[in-house]
């Protein structure tokens, strides 16, 4: 079902100047930057903590990071339904909210760690509270946006909420670890704690946006409407997944040094394709974009699965970055059109469920392939899902052409 046009699709105040817009948008995606710094900022000190304070196994460490996703994806339903219901404001408060309680958790777990079950039950606590503060507050942020933006606008708030999301976690990483180097875990619970808690009161004052009267679709017929964008989105962030997951190993098998180079390749031209592309997708229409980008996507993983030197891994991840970037907002874009605007923000959730999967599952079955046909062929497979992402999206844009011509 295509979304209505409605009074929504135009910006509010009669105010579309682009500058005037940007701030529109970043005035609200600065709350999704604030939960993603609470996410950044333990990522990786939570295993040293688990496994060498604590003392738990390595896997037990795995799973304190793990149990934050898990969270996330479960709670994405709620998200969408509560943006849907009770306004967006209201998922973003809420899991500001509950940001600003895993912040309290994570100190009374560091306070607690002389005793290894509480403090480890405390920590897991606060990893399950962030989780779901997390999916709230980017639900909420992107579906406060389009609808302070105007809908014709969803793809840029979709862009620029995802240039907060990478951009807090490569700030939050680095200053966690500082932060725990000098004050250990405790620190970073009052700081997640502070800056949730600053957010939480700047968003209350912020005015909300009108919730939609009218059909509203249950859940599972939302999630049926998207699902044909989400899996193309699951085929297309299997690059990504791989990159993030095995591109240390790769650079290791191969002798080569300073891997993290590639990923800042990475998540420099991601952030920048999104800056400089961002307007693509509203002058040529989100299956275009998505097209383009998953050719682009599948020839950086082809430079990678053959490069022979250093620099050509870098290029080959550069390039991967740029082609993923547009692939979220203008596959995402297109979905939103398919169920009416009272269930945009469900939409919103069920479509990135499939991000959520797709990236949970594509370490564990990457891993096998790598074991049997070494890490290059990683990149080979993901270069295949992309281009498989590719034809399925040709085939959504001529279904989606043959529903716009009239019948005779």
């Amino acid at each position: 079902m295509t979304a209505p046009t409605s009074a929504l699709d135009m910006p509010p105040h009669g105010d579309s100047a682009p500058g005037t817009l940007n701030r529109r948008i970043l005035s609200v995606v600065f709350f999704n930057f604030i939960a993603y710094l609470a996410v950044g900022l333990p990522i990786a000190v939570v295993p040293g903590f688990v496994h060498g304070d604590l003392g738990y196994s390595a896997v037990v460490a795995g799973l304190a990071v793990s149990i934050q996703y898990l969270a996330t994806l479960m709670s994405r339903p709620w998200a969408g339904t509560l943006c849907d219901t009770q306004g967006p404001k209201r998922s973003v408060l809420t899991g500001l909210a509950l940001c600003t309680g895993s912040g309290v958790l994570t100190l009374v777990a560091a306070l607690f760690a002389g005793t290894d079950w509480l403090g480890l039950g405390w920590l897991l606590a606060a990893r399950l509270m962030l989780g779901a503060g997390e999916s709230l507050v980017t639900t909420g942020t992107i579906a406060w946006g389009i609808g302070s933006a105007g809908a014709r606008h969803t793809a840029k708030v979709i862009s620029w909420n995802g240039i907060t999301t990478y951009g807090a976690l490569a700030l939050g990483a680095p200053v966690g670890v500082v932060l725990a180097r000098h004050g250990g875990l405790a620190s970073i619970g009052v700081v997640t704690m502070v800056t949730a808690c600053v957010a939480l009161l700047l968003a209350r004052r912020k005015a909300p946006v009108p919730i939609l009267k009218g059909e509203r679709l249950p859940f599972r017929r939302v999630f049926r409407a998207v699902m044909p964008f989400g899996l193309c989105l699951a085929l297309g962030s299997v690059g990504f997944g791989v990159i993030t997951a095995f591109i240390t190993l790769y650079y290791g098998s191969h002798g080569w040094d300073h891997a993290a180079l590639a990923l800042t390749a990475l998540g420099t031209c991601f952030v920048l394709a999104r800056l400089v592309m961002a307007d693509s997708i509203g002058r040529f229409g989100g299956y275009p974009v998505a097209l383009v980008s998953f050719a682009v996507e599948a020839a950086g993983l082809a430079i990678l699965w053959l490069a022979q030197a250093p620099w050509q891994a870098l290029v080959g991840a550069g390039v991967v970055g740029f082609g993923f970037a547009l692939v979220f907002p203008a596959l995402g874009m297109e979905a939103v059109k398919r169920v009416p605007l009272t269930n945009r923000g469900s939409a919103l959730g069920a479509y990135a469920l499939f991000l959520d999967v797709a990236l949970g599952l594509t370490g564990p079955l990457a891993g096998l392939v790598a074991k049997q046909a070494g890490y290059a062929s990683v990149f080979l497979c993901a270069a295949v899902a992309a281009l498989l992402a590719l034809g399925f999206s040709q085939w959504l844009a001529a279904r989606y052409r043959q529903q716009l011509v009239p019948a005779r």
